[in-house]
């Protein structure tokens, strides 16, 4: 998990609200979410809720995180590996999460608040052997300012080729670029995931 921009965990607030402090008491801080987001037993609780839509039952929830902790399908789970999870969420991070206000336990019953649902998380996941997005701009712009350079320095042709020809492509490769990297980041949604971070 990378701690800030695109690579980041990111609420609604912005990122001086949240440093400041001046934002509503409804919203989470940077350094709540990160409190939050820093064990993966609640990640994975957060993963769950949000993808269930609803009220969850907690036997349900630890049965479901320990099949994600032990790689393995629900079936296959030992009754110690699901009461150890069911344990620690009842009695460590539920409650964390409820002091939070991002959820309510009660019962066995496990619901997102609505100030959860408010939080948008996303996690900029960078495959093996690519580029980070920052990286690839920064090449983009680099390239970009190398044609316009070009055309202005009277290396490139214009002649053959129409002068417009340059910045439509520049253009074209900045907007399709973007255009990728929002597909990306949606299914790249904390919720969106199939297994969560």
């Amino acid at each position: 998990m990378s701690p800030s921009g695109a690579g980041g965990l990111l609420g609604r607030a912005s990122a001086s609200e949240a440093d400041d402090g001046s934002e509503g008491d409804d919203a989470l801080t940077r350094d709540e979410i990160f409190d939050l987001m820093s064990n993966h037993r609640r990640r994975y609780t957060l993963h769950y809720c949000k993808r269930a839509d609803g009220t969850v039952q907690l036997s349900d929830l630890a049965e479901q995180v320990a099949a994600w902790e032990q790689d393995k399908e629900i079936p296959d789970l030992t009754s110690a590996e699901r009461k150890t999870v069911y344990t620690s969420l009842q009695q460590t991070h539920l409650p964390r999460l409820e002091q939070a206000g991002v959820l309510r336990y009660d019962r066995g019953e496990v619901e997102l608040t609505e100030r959860m649902e408010r939080l948008d998380i996303y996690m900029d996941i960078v495959p093996e052997n690519s580029v980070p997005w920052g990286v690839y701009y920064l090449g983009l712009s680099a390239l970009s300012g190398l044609v316009v350079g070009a055309l202005w320095a009277g290396v490139l042709p214009t002649g053959t080729v129409p002068l417009l020809a340059y910045p439509t492509a520049i253009v074209a490769a900045f907007g399709l670029s973007a255009a990728y990297h929002t597909v990306t980041n949606r299914r790249y949604q904390f919720e969106n995931l199939e297994r969560p971070p």
